[in-house]
């Protein structure tokens, strides 16, 4: 493969609802680029998309999978992302290296929540979008549906470049409004005859171009003054004006396609070509808040945004180069650890397809091998450059607990986990110490159960995954006392302690009580010192030193303080974190020789938990706060 200049790169990402027809699609476009001489089929699992046992044994993909094709001295870099929300930390990786995003719909559906939930994220990290309508050959497809779901879900923003002849079974043409021609497929392999728009769609083809002008001239002031003087655009200009609209993600030029049949694949690589942007110029931000522009002639820099572990090959980086030329054999750098790593073979990718190059320009995606700490979401760079910032995950959304069958396999199940969660950053694993369990979190419960295959599958062991316990809160509902002596004589220093305490609940806004009855008598606590603690799981605890006459050394507080905090991590009725309780200490002794530390650590702990016991303890459940998404109707 030759190497391409930056202005001759294209990064493209298929997104958009599973079933869509992206992967067929990513074929089509492999086999116009000449990189396979016969289409596979999601059904007979066989395209270079869906390369894995788990993808093909299920008929859809879970991996963002990076490809390549050579079209028109074009190198396109297509990124083929899962339709499934619970995947979608693959099209969020594949937004940080495309600068166009296709969006494929489903001629038989029209827009889909999925395509709005990726259209979504495109517009949050801001990549522009084409719309391909695809499966237009399907018996159900309904272009009429298509065009107003699509105008209904984007409203303006939507610009119609074609449309179909005759959708359905019998689908073979379209006219294209930008080249006024209508385009017949002949075969299923793209062979296309162009020809004049027929008399019985002129009126319809004019009509659109006209409302196609309108979108572009708005895309560029010049245009815009120029359609306003003479009524008219050039071709050539309705393509600078939807450029423009592109670059600034306020068009969504929209086209006609059967990808099974290779019908359409061809103009919309085209369309790609001449209106959407290539890397050059393109500015990335870099973690200290610097600017990166993509060009050859700066320093070597590359993002790494996606790693896998690939049977026969092991640890794989996929990185896009940020700026410089990337020649095999180079060091570099990581910014932020200053470790460096040295890049001995570079390849262009094509699923599992990967071909060696010498040098990749700015702008274009590879991979290399068995880097030694080449995880997802770093840099490695010339010496002296800033890290590229980071990318942005959405929160984890399913959460279960998971152990090894076997307990003898636990810790290879938790370096298995470990190594899973750095490919894919939108898994977590995680022991909670509150509720002693490892916590699994996914994007969902197919994000959670392709987990568990790979490790029943890629590591060869058995895991059970089960829901994990109610992260509780306790409290308590009224007042109570209690003491505590701890006295331990074993030969040698010896220990003693002894607590006298009272609790009650803590109310936000509520004036601190002095007031209580102890033994029967109306006693008043006059505060000495005081202490208030947010607690890190949620609440307040409010300590406060009460005792007079010297019979607790004020410099044993802290360690009173200690044991209570140390025993509100476990609460007497489920074992949860206790919390928003307020402790006041009113008496004790202590010894002037075996007085120590510990011993008051321990009478605080164990009176508090007496206390605590006798004080109407309570389980406070956990409360969210859900923001649901639902259409109008």
């Amino acid at each position: 493969m030759k190497t391409y200049a930056t202005k001759d790169i294209r990064n493209v990402v298929l997104i958009g609802s599973s079933k869509s027809g992206k992967t067929t699609l990513s074929e089509a476009m492999l086999y116009e680029g000449k990189v396979i001489d016969r289409r596979g089929s999601v059904e007979a699992g066989n395209t270079v998309s869906d390369n894995t046992e788990f993808e093909q044994t299920n008929q859809k993909s879970v991996y963002a999978t990076p490809l390549y094709a050579e079209f028109m001295n074009t190198k396109f870099n297509i990124i083929d992302a899962p339709g499934s929300d619970d995947f979608s930390g693959g099209a969020i990786s594949a937004f940080k290296v495309c600068e166009t995003g296709i969006l494929v719909v489903n001629a038989q559906q029209g827009v889909e929540v999925g395509t709005e939930i990726f259209a979504r994220y495109a517009d949050n990290y801001n990549v522009p979008l084409i719309v391909a309508v695809n499966q237009l050959d399907h018996e159900k497809a309904n272009w009429d549906l298509c065009k107003s779901s699509l105008e209904e879900a984007f409203g303006k923003k939507v610009a119609f470049t074609q449309f179909p002849c005759e959708p359905g079974a019998g689908f073979n043409s379209f006219i294209d409004v930008i080249t006024m021609k209508k385009y017949t497929f002949k075969d299923e392999n793209g062979t296309r005859e162009e020809s004049e728009i027929p008399a019985d769609y002129a009126d319809r083809a004019e009509e659109l171009r006209l409302e196609l002008m309108e979108r572009a001239a708005e895309g560029d002031d010049a245009l815009l003054e120029k359609y306003f003087e003479s009524g008219e655009l050039t071709t050539d200009e309705i393509r600078k004006g939807l450029s423009e609209g592109l670059k600034k993600a306020v068009l969504m030029p929209v086209f006609c396609l059967s990808a099974k049949k290779d019908i359409g694949v061809k103009r919309l690589m085209e369309f790609t070509i001449n209106v959407g942007s290539s890397p050059e110029g393109k500015v990335a931000r870099t973690i200290e808040g610097g600017e990166l522009p993509c060009s050859s002639n700066g320093p070597v820099s590359i993002f790494i945004y996606k790693t896998t572990v690939e049977q026969h090959l092991g640890d794989v980086s996929y990185f896009k180069v940020m700026s410089g030329v990337l020649k095999e054999g180079m060091d570099l750098v990581n910014p932020e650890t200053g470790n460096s790593e040295r890049l001995s073979a570079i390849y262009a990718v094509a699923g599992a397809k990967k071909e060696k190059v010498s040098e990749i320009s700015a702008g274009d995606i590879g991979c290399v091998m068995k880097l030694k700490a080449g995880k997802t979401d770093t840099t490695l760079a010339a010496a002296g450059c800033e890290a590229i910032e980071h990318m942005v995950f959405p929160d984890a959304r399913y959460r279960c607990a998971v152990k090894a069958a076997d307990k003898n396999d636990e810790a290879k199940v938790g370096d298995a986990l470990n190594k899973i969660a750095a490919q894919d950053p939108t898994i977590i694993v995680e022991y909670s110490k509150e509720l002693r369990q490892t916590i699994l979190s996914g994007q969902g419960e197919q994000h959670i159960n392709l987990v568990k295959w790979r490790v029943n599958n890629e590591f060869k062991l058995n895991i059970e995954l089960y829901a994990p316990k109610v992260p509780y809160r306790e409290t308590i509902t009224k007042v109570a006392t209690a003491q505590y002596r701890h006295k331990k004589q074993s030969g040698g220093a010896g220990q003693f302690g002894e607590v006298h305490l009272l609790v009650c609940p803590y109310v936000e806004g509520e004036p601190v009580p002095n007031k209580f009855k102890i033994d029967g008598k109306e006693t008043v606590l006059n505060v000495k010192t005081s202490e208030v603690t947010d607690l890190e799981w949620g609440g307040k605890l409010e300590f406060y030193n009460c005792v007079v006459g010297g019979a607790i050394d004020l410099g044993f507080m802290p360690a009173i303080l200690k044991g209570i905090k140390e025993k509100m991590t476990e609460g007497p009725l489920t074992g949860s974190y206790a919390r928003d309780i307020r402790v006041y200490v009113y008496d004790g002794k202590m010894h002037p020789v075996d007085s120590k530390e510990i011993a008051f650590i321990i009478a605080g702990r164990n009176a508090f938990k007496e206390a605590f016991r006798n004080a109407g303890p309570k389980i406070m459940e956990p409360i969210y706060n859900v923001q649901v998404m639902t259409p109008a109707e």
